[in-house]
Order: structure tokens, then C-alpha cells, then sequence
């Protein structure tokens, strides 16, 4: 049987039809969420055609006290995808660096591949712990010169916060997983906070060498004679600073359209 052949970026963070169900990974008090999906869920056979990734995550405890600190995060995405960025224009860290949302988009919009929001609790001076939500985007990137993908984050109140994380991507040359995204989470607030959530929906058409691309694309190579088709979609492994790792993995299905 044939793998669903999937042209996926980020596949490493749900809306519309289903294509992949949450799994929730727990380790002692500590618990991971994490979701993802293609958008458009029916897709032909083997042409593949534009998508967009929803991904969804969540970092929490079963007691509701806090969570230790996320360090790093990784994504490995299904081997028979595909990823294209030739031609896309970049941005750097150093361009995104102190800005907000708004400004970001300015300087860097013709990079963008994807945008969402991010959940944290962050603590000022000896007082409880403050929720917030902030915007999130995602960037064509380099790091040195290697291809990246660059997350924005930004909230404005109570507190202004803005930081950038890098994702480097690598390539694989065996297992189930090809493209693999990862990064290292910087501190927020002094130490003072953590991440609980990030949402992102990444999804990037553009014109290159005279063809229309997509940054993202999918087809449904189920097995002949039947109508939808079962992957992996991605593995998503957070690493937290008490030394544990938690790695849930993504099953997936798709629709012949």
C-alpha cells in the first residue's frame, strides 16, 4: 500500500474537516496536547494540490499547578512529503527583533507563511501568575545560512512581550519522518513565565520562475479501489527543563476526491 503523499511544512501546531485527532501525552503531573490537521480533508489521488496545516498544542498539569519550563520543541513530518520554499522571499531574526505584529508585517509580509495566536502565564514582582494571549506569526527565514522557519510572538498588554524563535530544518534520510523542524523556546519575561499554547494555521501560495507554488501541498494516495487512505501525519517531541520529554505522534487520514 501506498503512503498518502503529503507536501507539508511545519507538520511543526483545527479548524474544518478532520484529517488528524488530538493525542495527549502525560508523564507523572505533566501533560502534553497536541493536534493537527490539513485543510482541505478530500484531496485527489495522486495530483498533489494546495493545503493549509492547523496545528494546535497545549502544555499543562493534572493538578493545575504550574508546568515546568519548555526548552526545546521538535516536529518530524510525514517522509512522503514535500516542502518548497524556492523563491519565497526571507526575513532574519534581526529584522523581527522588538516588533509588534503590525510591524513585523510590514517589514516582513512577503516572507509569511502562517499565522495563529500563543497562551503563557507570566508573573511580575512576588504576584500571581498573569494569563496571556498573544498574536503569533510564522516567517520564511534563514539561520546563518541555512532555511528556517521564524515565529513571531507578540502581546501588548499587561506587559509588552515580543520574542522570535527560529525553527531550523533538517532532513532525514530514513524512518517514517523526512523533514524535521526544531527550535530551543526562549525564557519568558526573565524566568518569570511559560508557555501553555500556540496555534498556528500555515498556508503560502506565491508565483516562482512563472508557476504558481505552494509552500504546502497534499494529494490522498490511498490504496486502489478504496476511498480514503491512513498516515502519520507528524511527531512532535517537547523537551522541558526537569529533564523530561514528552512525544506524541499524529495519526492522520484523507479523503479521494
Amino acid at each position: 500500500m501506498r503512503r498518502p503523499a503529503l507536501s507539508l511544512a511545519l507538520a511543526a501546531l483545527a479548524l474544518a474537516a478532520t484529517a488528524a485527532h488530538a493525542e495527549v501525552v502525560q508523564e507523572g503531573n505533566l501533560r502534553v496536547s497536541f493536534d493537527g490537521r490539513i485543510v482541505p480533508h478530500a484531496l485527489p489521488r495522486f495530483r498533489p494540490v494546495p493545503v493549509a496545516v492547523h496545528l494546535d498544542s497545549s502544555i499543562g498539569t493534572v493538578d493545575g499547578t504550574r508546568p515546568p519550563a519548555l526548552q526545546r520543541i521538535s516536529m518530524a513530518v510525514n517522509r512522503a512529503g514535500h516542502f518548497f520554499l524556492a523563491g519565497l522571499p526571507t526575513c532574519t531574526s534581526g529584522d523581527l527583533e522588538q516588533t509588534s505584529t503590525a510591524a513585523a508585517l510590514a517589514l516582513c509580509r512577503r516572507a509569511l507563511v502562517g499565522h495563529g495566536g500563543f497562551d503563557a502565564e507570566v508573573q511580575f514582582a512576588t504576584g500571581p501568575l498573569i494569563p496571556v494571549h498573544g498574536k503569533a506569526l510564522v516567517f520564511n527565514g534563514r539561520i546563518g545560512e541555512k532555511p528556517a522557519l521564524l515565529l513571531h510572538i507578540y502581546n501588548a498588554s499587561p506587559v509588552r512581550l515580543t520574542f522570535v524563535v527560529p525553527f531550523a530544518i533538517t532532513r532525514r534520510s530514513e524512518g517514517d519522518f523526512g523533514t524535521v523542524f526544531s527550535a530551543r523556546v526562549p525564557h519568558i519575561a526573565s524566568d518569570r513565565g511559560y508557555v501553555t499554547g500556540l496555534r498556528l494555521v500555515l498556508k503560502r501560495r506565491y508565483v516562482y520562475a512563472g508557476r504558481r507554488r505552494s509552500v504546502f501541498s497534499a494529494s490522498c494516495a490511498a490504496a486502489p479501489g478504496f476511498p480514503s487512505g491512513v498516515f502519520t501525519l507528524a511527531r512532535a517531541t517537547f523537551s522541558f527543563e526537569n529533564g523530561k520529554h514528552l512525544t506524541p505522534t499524529l495519526p492522520g487520514t484523507c479523503a479521494v476526491r
